[in-house]
């Protein structure tokens, strides 16, 4: 089962007609190649592709200024991050008069674990990161299935959930003991393994490096280091703290999420609805997978996505900052939704324009002024993309 996704083609579309370079990124198995593929079948022009986990492709490449220069059209160079010393000959090409190329670089880190070599491309290269299936994608009724499985194409698509659940496995497996060796992570894969297991058992809390520490046996330097390279590779995450000059002191940790609900699901040993219903992590699995959602529906970056705490007790677990307005969310495993103490005071100390309770019944519905209970399931038609 292909599942078309002509929105990231739009967006890779416009990205590309800006910018003489562009970077999309996701995790191995994220679907970088076949979205390159729909945008290649629809592109006006002759297309290139370099594969660079092909030998022939590689040896193609060994003198690549010899080889890209004469090339027009778009060219796709994937798994960049096997040869970043392509980048300083990428922005000599990016520079010529008239453009003649356009590159798209498919790579499996961040910018941030690129940066030393992708700075050389600073002004000429546009990034794109490629979520898991979406709500939008996938449609409404499929909600369950996307949650439990996760958004990665091979694992929401499988024949069953044990199918899914071998592919996840297998994934993990993988990524830990290649995937982040390619990415030139010296940590062994046996310890970043157990660490990542134990940042899923914190999915969804405000972060402590002390007690992530303390818990490996490794200095909060370290925990800080091992949270950076996953979050380098695209697996976790960081929402980050909003804090104004308010009379409630505000916790400024930021808090942790594992990006894909499937793969957080495998590193806790959940394998069916059924087990994810009884697990205790149910209600922090599912903040996270509404969470992703929310921002996927709205279409923003994560630099405007906030999370709002204080040590009374107040709280919001997501705020999205639309130029003047300020958007918040709740995320309730609930079917009767209501406005908690929680919420108010949200509501009234941030000056939120307006706050969203997402859950788990069937309804949209008002809770007040500037309050709405709203349906996970309706997310794509009771929510409004900015």
């Amino acid at each position: 089962m292909r599942i078309p996704r002509p929105g990231l083609v739009r967006a890779l579309e416009v990205r590309l007609r800006r910018n003489p370079v562009v970077g999309l990124l996701g995790p191995r198995q994220s679907g970088k190649t076949t979205l390159s593929q729909e945008l290649a079948a629809s592109w006006a022009g002759p297309v290139t592709r370099f594969d660079l986990e092909r030998p022939s492709d590689l040896a193609k490449l060994a003198e690549p200024e010899l080889t890209l220069e004469p090339l027009r059209g778009l060219v796709v160079i994937d798994e960049v991050q096997r040869r970043p010393d392509l980048f300083p000959l990428l922005r000599v090409l990016a520079d010529r008069p008239r453009k003649p190329a356009r590159f798209l670089l498919l790579g499996s880190a961040s910018p941030a674990l690129l940066r030393q070599e992708s700075e050389s491309l600073a002004g000429r290269v546009a990034f794109l990161e490629l979520p898991g299936f979406s709500l939008s994608e996938v449609g409404p009724a499929r909600l369950e299935r996307l949650w439990l499985r996760g958004g990665f194409p091979a694992s929401y698509t499988a024949g069953s959930d044990a199918d899914s659940a071998a592919w996840r496995d297998d994934f993990i497996q993988t990524f830990l003991e290649r995937d982040l060796a390619q990415l030139d992570v010296k940590v062994p894969a046996p310890t970043l393994r157990r660490f990542w297991t134990m940042l899923a058992h914190v999915h969804g809390q405000v972060l402590s490096w002390s007690e992530l520490g303390r818990s490996m046996g490794v200095s909060d330097a370290t925990a800080r280091r091992y949270t950076e390279r996953l979050e380098g590779a695209l697996v976790v995450e960081q929402l980050r703290p909003w804090f104004e000059n308010v009379s409630k002191r505000q916790v400024k940790s930021p808090k942790l999420y594992l990006r894909d609900t499937g793969l957080l699901h495998s590193l806790l040993g959940i394998r069916t609805r059924a087990h994810l219903d009884v697990a205790p992590q149910l209600g922090a699995s599912w903040e996270g997978f509404l969470l992703q959602q929310v921002r996927l529906r709205l279409g923003v970056q994560a630099r405007d996505c906030y999370f709002w705490s204080t040590h009374q007790g107040a709280e919001l677990d997501l705020l999205v900052l639309d130029g003047p307005r300020r958007l918040g969310f709740e995320f309730k495993r609930t079917t009767s939704p209501a406005l908690t103490p929680s919420s108010r005071s949200a509501l009234a100390t941030l000056g939120l324009t307006r706050l969203h309770v997402v859950h788990a019944g069937k309804d949209t519905f008002p809770l007040g002024p500037n309050a709405v209970a709203l349906a996970a399931g309706r997310l794509t038609e009771d929510l409004e993309p900015l």
